[in-house]
């Protein structure tokens, strides 16, 4: 996990899993950066492999602490296979998802 700031934003890498292996390692990450920073916070989904329920708990969750403390968790680089099980679970339409690069092209 990965941390870069900028004014307004932070961005936090995820790693290539978020499943039940991971979370517990991820999820304090994440929570230790909505609670530290200020304005969007932005997680680059770009090496990410797998996700699984437990996953995406995290990232309902972190959603859930980055609203409560008026802030917003966008998520950036989103592969296709995990934009995918978003669609799916119909969390694409609860969590803000950067527009890709192909999309806006």
């Amino acid at each position: 996990m990965r941390y870069k700031g900028r004014p307004g934003s932070q961005v936090v890498t995820v790693g290539h899993r978020l499943d039940a292996g991971t979370s517990a390692r991820v999820r304090p990450h994440l929570h230790r950066a909505v609670d530290a920073g200020h304005g969007d916070l932005v997680v680059d989904l770009a090496g990410l492999e797998t996700i699984d329920a437990t996953g995406l708990g995290v990232l309902v969750g972190t959603h859930r602490r980055a609203g409560a403390a008026g802030r917003r968790l966008v998520l950036r680089h989103v592969p296709p296979r995990i934009m995918r099980v978003l669609a799916v679970t119909r969390l694409n339409r609860v969590l803000v998802v950067e527009p890709s690069e192909a999309a806006v092209a």
